[in-house]
């Protein structure tokens, strides 16, 4: 066994199994990770907000890396026109609600991890709670009502918020972290009404929100580990026409009306009548 002492809440030692060593070795004897960033990852917790295109890869490689506990937040059911790219389902889970489909196939992928699903929608009357009780968010979402929710809920809670988005062949994605920016940043108002189709009616190549969710996923760790150069202040741009990378600098707005020096914005709002439209919860 090797033990571990969780020094930041006075935790009885962590061990990690003979199970847990042969099946985490390969990231185990990675000086960046080794014992310790693995312990680190069985105690962190992450909610992903869809179980849909970006939050299969990104629920899948966080659960097989040993993420001790996810939250899922999706209250969708498993369509046949979802197979294409969100890869935690398959055929026999069509009509099945997608957090419980997910539930299974994370714990066949690695039963160390503890899965908390949230069969309903997030709204300004739960949000604050459900964030709350992770330490990291990952957002899935591609509707305009649910991002600037999160967003706002992450602000308040100072969680970090690790985004991605896609769109037709084109992906992004970024992470903000308490009191460097936020997506109000880069956005400071929603689109119109209808100017900015979904994935459901412009479509999303299947791949791409694997490419992107795995990005996600990525950051996640090493947010986690506290390893490396985090993309935040910084958005990744994906072209698969091109293949392609680009990076763009997204300084922290000083005059952002929820993460500036003075913010306007304190507490949760209406996001369906600010966006001007209904947070559906649409998920890649």
């Amino acid at each position: 066994m090797i033990e571990h002492t969780n020094a930041t809440n006075g935790a009885r030692p962590r061990t990690l199994t003979l199970d847990q060593i042969r099946r985490y070795q390969r990231q185990i004897i990675m000086p960046e990770v080794a014992s310790m960033g693995q312990r680190k990852l069985l105690d962190a917790k992450v909610l992903l907000i869809g179980a849909g295109g970006l939050g299969s890869p990104a629920a899948l490689y966080l659960g097989a890396a040993g993420v001790g506990t996810l939250g899922l937040v999706d209250f969708d059911t498993v369509d046949m026109s979802n197979l294409h790219r969100q890869i935690l389902h398959g055929h026999k889970d069509v009509g099945r609600p997608k957090v419980e489909s997910a539930t299974d196939r994370l714990h066949d992928v690695n039963p160390d991890v503890q899965v908390i699903a949230f069969n309903e929608p997030i709204s300004s009357e739960n949000a604050m709670d459900m964030i709350g009780q992770f330490d990291i968010v990952l957002n899935g979402s591609d509707n305009f009502p649910t991002r600037y929710l999160v967003n706002d809920a992450c602000v308040f809670q100072k969680k970090p918020l690790v985004d991605g988005m896609i769109f037709r062949f084109e992906g992004r994605a970024t992470v903000y972290q308490p009191g460097a920016g936020c997506y109000r940043c880069l956005f400071p108002e929603p689109p119109p009404p209808g100017s900015v189709p979904s994935c459901a009616d412009a479509g999303v190549l299947g791949v791409l929100p694997g490419i992107i969710g795995s990005i996600q996923a990525v950051e996640t760790i090493k947010l986690i580990l506290g390893e490396g150069d985090l993309l935040v202040n910084r958005l990744l741009l994906f072209d698969a026409l091109a293949m392609e990378f680009r990076e763009l600098k997204t300084p922290r707005d000083p005059n952002c009306v929820v993460c500036g020096d003075e913010p306007t914005i304190t507490k949760l709002i209406d996001y369906e009548a600010f966006c001007g439209g209904p947070a559906s919860m649409a998920l890649s």
